[in-house]
């Protein structure tokens, strides 16, 4: 494999980074806010893990409604009745949520696990792919902690429920916080 000069770098960066690459400051800004909420996620992880079922079930709803709505303005489709039952089903599952947090909290805490094994073995599919740069390392450690977050998960279900996904949610923030922060630094290095 040759080595690649400091132009082709940067234009490799450029390529990869795309639109990204135009506007450097919104990914450092948007890593910083990620930051401070995982922060404060791990902070107060039962109140993060709460919050997230609370949320789950505002979504489940909103969708269950929406789904309703354009069941009704559908008239005449074939699938209104279908479209209906979705929506039963979306809305049946939010009161459901709001119910019962704690069962939830445990379906969502095996949901998580799933989650961070994915994400984290893309991460590392993302790293390789990138790893040209000085800054592939922070999406490869990354990955080895998503995944290492899913053995956690798996090696404490049921029992750590209440707190686990609030404490996950915040550190999965935090790193994806860095993650964005370092591409922002990255493409700030290609317009100057």
């Amino acid at each position: 494999m040759t080595q690649l000069d400091a132009a082709q770098v940067k234009e490799i960066r450029t390529a990869v980074l795309g639109a990204a690459a135009k506007v450097p400051g919104a990914l450092i800004g948007l890593g910083i806010l990620f930051i401070v909420l995982g922060m404060i996620g791990v902070a107060g992880q039962v109140l993060f893990s709460l919050v997230s079922v609370n949320v789950l079930g505002i979504f489940l709803f909103a969708g269950g409604l929406l789904q309703a709505i354009h069941a009704f303005k559908s008239a005449g489709w074939k699938s209104v009745s279908v479209q209906m039952i979705f929506a039963v089903m979306y809305i049946a599952v939010a009161i459901y949520v709001w119910a019962f947090p704690i069962p939830a909290l445990e379906a969502i805490t095996l949901w998580l696990a799933a989650i961070f094994f994915i994400t984290g073995f893309l991460r590392l599919v993302a790293a390789f792919q990138h790893r040209h740069f000085a800054e592939w390392f922070w999406l490869a450690l990354s990955a080895a902690i998503s995944i290492l977050m899913g053995v956690l998960i798996m090696n404490n279900f049921p029992a750590a429920s209440l707190w686990l996904p609030g404490l996950l949610i915040a550190v999965e923030l935090l790193l994806q916080g860095w993650s964005l922060f370092f591409m922002g630094l990255a493409a700030r290095s290609l317009t100057k």
